[in-house]
């Protein structure tokens, strides 16, 4: 962690928190790009192995765990497969970072603002930041995170050319709301979500900071257990999320071609997730969600302390500006 002894919100100015959020984006996006296409695969599938039945007529692959995921994919679209929708994704990333970072800075000193009788416990504190953070982030960014998801859902088929054609298809043929179809589960999901991370980040941080672990780890151990904890929870919205963003008229044409069609919202959608698959279906993914959240989380949040040192050593604040 920064060795100034500083919660997020008093690090930095808002210029700086926004590029160096935006860093910590780019880079952790380029680490876990691979996984993020296995989760959403496993995801988006209807079938399992387990179950015969359930892949009767079925066109198109059957993902089998991580691994067998990996391979099938490497086998069958090349290293390049593991890549789909990195263009979309690597926006995402950056300007969700970015506005990440600086919407929990400014809430953050809001509610520090409030009059002593109104004051926060400091994790009451980072819950709400994180989870006005991250509601106001996955908004503003997610037709990049639609388009990430549809793209990573292509077979050998493609469905669109470019980012470009993409956006067009989009627009022309589901208007606007297109751009926003999962919306309320991505919402649901990231309230929580966020919350819970920032505030167990928060609590952990400084704690483990003492204990000296090496190349300043202990802000990568923190984002790591916060992000464990946090995405567990809300996985199952986050399944909803993935299968509603691929409706429309391009459903039947991604690389597991009996996509159900979802058309009651995300009640509706988690309970006929249920009711076909059961509860395992909501959770198709977890593996791989963890292995990738947690170091995506690691790299972020490492790599957004460090950014955000050099920016500061750059600026001359050195250890001792408070931004």
């Amino acid at each position: 962690m920064s060795q100034r002894e500083e919660h997020l919100k008093d690090e930095g100015s808002r210029p700086q928190v926004v590029l160096a959020g935006g860093i910590a984006g780019l880079v952790s996006r380029f680490c876990i790009a691979p996984l993020d296409v296995i989760k959403i695969r496993l995801q988006l599938q209807s079938h399992s192995m387990s179950d015969p039945l359930s892949r009767q007529g079925v066109l198109g692959p059957t993902y089998k765990g991580t691994l067998g995921t990996l391979r099938l994919i490497l086998r069958e679209e090349g290293i390049t497969g593991l890549w789909k929708g990195n263009i979309p994704a690597e926006l995402l990333y950056v300007t969700y970072g970015a506005i990440q970072f600086s919407t929990y800075r400014s809430t953050s000193q809001l509610l520090q603002q409030l009059p002593p009788s109104y004051k926060l416990p400091p994790a009451a504190e980072a819950f709400i930041s994180g989870a006005t953070a991250g509601t106001l982030a996955t908004t503003l960014t997610y037709p990049l995170d639609l388009l990430r998801t549809r793209f990573a859902a292509q077979g050998t088929e493609r469905i669109y050319s470019s980012l470009l054609a993409s956006i067009q298809q989009i627009a022309h043929h589901e208007g606007h709301r297109g751009f926003f179809a999962g919306l309320s589960a991505g919402v649901g999901q990231i309230v929580p979500y966020m919350g819970l991370f920032f505030a167990f980040y928060e609590t952990l941080r400084l704690p483990l900071s003492h204990l000296q672990l090496p190349l300043g780890s202990s802000d990568a151990v923190a984002g790591i257990s916060a992000s464990v904890a946090a995405k567990t929870a809300v996985f199952p919205l986050d399944t909803v999320r993935k299968r509603l963003q691929v409706q429309g008229p391009t459903r039947a044409r991604y690389v597991h071609r009996n996509i159900p069609l979802y058309a009651e919202g995300v009640v509706g959608t988690l309970r006929a997730i249920l009711k076909r698959e059961g509860a395992r279906g909501l959770y198709r993914g977890l593996p791989v969600s963890l292995i990738k959240a947690a170091p995506a989380s690691a790299v972020t949040m490492w790599t957004y302390e460090r950014a955000l040192n050099v920016i500061r050593d750059l600026n001359g604040e050195g250890d001792h500006g408070l931004g």
